[in-house]
């Protein structure tokens, strides 16, 4: 059984915290030069990053263990958030309405946020494992990025898919991807940014 240090503490932390930002905070829509997105696109490239660099450093395994407990834990929040968003408040406190609508995210949206990022985090680390295995542990930009942007691709598609999907007759899929392919781009550029964190993190963390 693996020995996680301070530093595996710290990067499951993050990551955790991450993926609670991305589905609360992430619910408010923002303009990002003129394209509508998720204020949780600051956030999921962290996500992408952590595991990026646990994989690199301790392997697969522990990169999967991250992503194995945040999505238990994270269909909990959603699960425990679902709860209470229905519970009756007493009669004094009059914030029901406000509150609902903060937390009160739709059992479609839900399960879209779960499955998209369980799905795509698997992948991630997936690409991940077999470039560098493909590249004998080099060009970890290569591996960085390719690993993160598809997954990425994957993960804004499956979410738009089971979150939208016909809602409305203007859901369509001509219509989601238009959606889709300019949100996936910021994703790009996230992902194109973060490659000197990678090689940071990595550095970071190999020294004991």
């Amino acid at each position: 059984m693996e020995t996680w240090t301070k530093k595996d503490l710290f990067l499951f932390s993050l990551y955790i915290l991450g993926m609670v930002l991305v589905n609360t905070v992430g619910g408010k829509i923002i303009s990002l030069f003129g394209v509508r997105v998720s204020v949780g696109i600051f956030f999921m490239p962290v996500l992408f990053l952590i595991t990026d660099i646990v994989g690199d450093v301790r392997g697969r395994e522990q990169a999967n263990h991250f992503v194995r407990f945040s999505t238990i834990m994270l269909a909990i929040m959603l699960t425990v958030t679902a709860i209470f968003v229905r519970v009756k408040p007493h009669p004094t406190w009059d914030l029901q309405e406000p509150y609902r609508q903060i937390f009160g995210m739709s059992m479609r949206m839900s399960m879209a946020s779960l499955i998209s990022f369980a799905i795509s985090q698997y992948i991630d680390v997936a690409i991940f494992i077999g470039l560098k295995q493909l590249t004998k542990g080099k060009m970890l930009w290569l591996r960085n990025n390719v690993g993160t942007i598809t997954s990425q691709f994957i993960d804004t598609v499956i979410f738009m898919f089971i979150a939208f999907y016909k809602l409305t007759p203007t859901y369509t899929v001509g219509y989601l991807f238009s959606l889709i392919i300019p949100y996936w781009l910021f994703k790009v550029v996230f992902a194109l940014l973060d490659t000197p964190f990678c090689y940071v993190g990595v550095k970071w963390l190999s020294k004991e």
